[in-house]
């Protein structure tokens, strides 16, 4: 009862703390989400399969176009990778384990998600058991899981003090229950947490789509910068990139 009472403190909390602008970006994120669509791509002779799966984030909200997402610029870098995209607006992990169901098999599972987790106060020993569980079911799928949680929620223009303060001890548990979870499974963590003197998303806006809560292109770029390095995709989906023989 108390642990309810705190969250609704912590909801009223948020909504008084909300300024003009701030209900302004909440439009904007509606409309882009209205407007996202998620890259899909099935090239004539694929070489590995990749299923993505999560939030806006994998969808591409806050992209220019599909193939500004960071499931369309994968495609780009590997011609012959075959990209399902799963991901839904909205989804939190809870949501995720849903766009793991069936018998389909694949080279790699990528999971992008966590924000909604973070915002919408979800009980964190929750999404602790939620990540567990969305980990198990993507190894089921493919011999390769990587987990790529939403970077420094507390760092994007959308939120302001104190809010910042609260999203980012509660992105900073989020990114410790997906690291030691990925220690434990055998998957792929790429760590998007940065504190704030350290984050490009709160040193460079153009990063930010104009809701102040999605990437922007130049953002899902960075984004992929950092899969590339920390998942060491350039040696894993090598396949993908050579040509036919």
């Amino acid at each position: 009862m108390m642990k309810t009472s705190l969250l609704l403190a912590a909801a009223a909390l948020i909504l008084v703390s909300i300024p003009g602008c701030a209900v302004w970006r909440i439009s904007q994120s509606a409309e882009l989400a209205r407007r996202s669509q998620a890259f899909q791509i099935t090239p004539s002779e694929p070489a590995l399969r990749l299923l993505v799966v999560g939030d806006s984030t994998a969808v591409g909200t806050g992209a220019s176009s599909p193939a500004a997402s960071l499931a369309g610029l994968l495609a780009a870098r590997f011609p012959r990778l075959l990209i399902e995209n799963r991901a839904q607006d909205g989804a939190s992990f809870a949501d995720v384990t849903t766009q793991l169901t069936g018998d389909s098999q694949f080279d790699m599972v990528l999971v992008q998600a966590g924000g909604n987790d973070v915002i919408r106060l979800r009980d964190m020993d929750a999404v602790a058991r939620d990540i567990e569980r969305v980990t198990t079911l993507a190894r089921q799928r493919a011999p390769l899981v990587v987990l790529m949680p939403a970077g420094n929620v507390g760092n994007a223009p959308f939120f302001f003090p104190p809010l910042t303060w609260w999203m980012t001890q509660r992105s900073r548990q989020l990114h410790s229950h997906a690291r030691s979870t990925a220690a434990r499974s055998g998957a792929v963590y790429v760590n998007l947490f940065e504190e704030r003197e350290n984050d490009p998303f709160a040193q460079r806006r153009d990063l930010n789509s104009k809701d102040g809560l999605h990437p922007s292109d130049a953002g899902y770029r960075v984004w992929l910068d950092q899969l590339m390095q920390q998942a060491d995709l350039p040696q894993r989906l090598a396949a993908a990139v050579r040509p036919v023989s």
